[in-house]
């Protein structure tokens, strides 16, 4: 879990001001191969300049993965890469005495000797500032890769050019950046058996966008925790909960092929549901009342309540499948997956 450095007031309103004044004289020195906060600029943008890169035949990807970025800025190299642009030393000073505020936590102040913390206008900027250094080294190198934030792609043509890579990178990241790679979550592998930004790849030469399926567990683990808090509300402010999450999942997710995986997100949702449902109907007296208002017969409104299966087996049962087909959630409003990106997809 990162901790946030959330400035006061008056320091979000400087930071907000400086960088206002700093982006434009950084901006055009950066990477054409830098998308993570940047004007006009995106995931989207950098997972499909990846996609390009390895459709052209760089089918081995070095993925960089820094080691606790924003906590290990070393402040000198960045001040001295800040003032390669800036003269005043007024400013230079104010960069620095944010970068030194300590941070408050548990009411007590933790000095702060090296990192940028999260939370503040100016540290996207100063992460790009520093990290400007790797992009101008690569490109030195004449290396195909796309960067967003802290998050970095190289993409070559074999793994003995990878590993070469890998170890040349590391060397500078080193001793030229003081930053450190995190060794078991960097590799040198296939792109589709990692990820980017969300994203994987599949193995076609002409290599299709699919969803990492870490985002698609990272997703199911958010509707758990929503679904957790929602067992005594109603299933209707539960479905309104839920789809600002959904919807902008996917849409996020807008670029990817992914009919199948939709599809059993789709149905696994309604499962969720029904399950959430089961629970909240607790007595088998209740559950076989419920299940008669549906429009079960009585007898298999009884057998089913008391059929000793627990919620999540009577979810995926057939008398609650009968009785809360997917139109009937589609009804109160749940949006569909599959649906919103087939719809997404029909307006690029």
């Amino acid at each position: 879990m990162r901790t946030l450095g959330v400035p006061t007031v008056v320091d979000r309103l400087i930071q907000q001001a400086l960088h206002q004044v700093l982006q434009p004289l950084f901006e055009p020195t950066f990477s054409d191969s830098s998308y993570g906060f940047r004007p006009g600029r995106g995931a989207h943008q950098a997972v499909r300049k990846a996609q390009g890169y390895i459709r052209e035949g760089k089918r081995w990807v070095v993925d960089i993965d820094l080691e606790k970025f924003f906590d290990r800025v070393n402040h000198d190299v960045l001040m001295a890469r800040v003032a390669r642009q800036v003269s005043d030393a007024r400013v230079l000073r104010l960069i620095r005495r944010f970068l030194e505020a300590g941070m408050m936590s548990e009411g007590l102040v933790e000095p702060r000797t090296q990192g940028t913390p999260q939370g503040g206008p100016l540290s996207p900027l100063l992460s790009n500032i520093l990290l400007n250094g790797l992009d101008q080294e690569l490109e030195r190198r004449q290396l195909s890769f796309c960067r967003y934030a802290d998050d970095c792609n190289i993409y070559v043509g074999s793994r003995v050019a990878g590993e070469r890579v890998m170890s040349g990178v590391r060397v500078f990241l080193e001793e030229v950046l003081k930053l450190r790679i995190n060794a078991q979550k960097s590799a040198v592998a296939r792109p589709w058996e990692r990820k980017f930004l969300g994203f994987s790849v599949t193995q076609h030469r002409e290599s299709r966008l699919r969803i990492a399926p870490a985002s698609v567990q990272r997703l199911m683990q958010k509707v758990r925790d929503l679904m957790r808090t929602g067992r005594g509300r109603s299933l209707a402010h539960t479905i309104e909960d839920l789809n600002p999450l959904l919807r902008g999942w996917i849409t996020y997710f807008r670029l990817a092929e992914a009919k199948g995986v939709l599809e059993e997100l789709d149905s696994w949702m309604r499962r969720r549901l029904r399950c959430l449902l089961w629970r909240q109907w607790k007595r088998p007296a209740t559950r076989a009342r419920k299940l008669r208002t549906l429009g079960l017969s009585a007898e298999r409104a009884r057998l089913s309540a008391g059929n000793g299966h627990g919620p999540w087996w009577n979810a995926g049962a057939l008398h609650m499948n009968l009785m809360l087909p997917a139109k009937s959630f589609t009804a109160k409003g749940l949006i569909s997956l599959l649906e919103t990106h087939q719809r997404l997809q029909s307006l690029r």
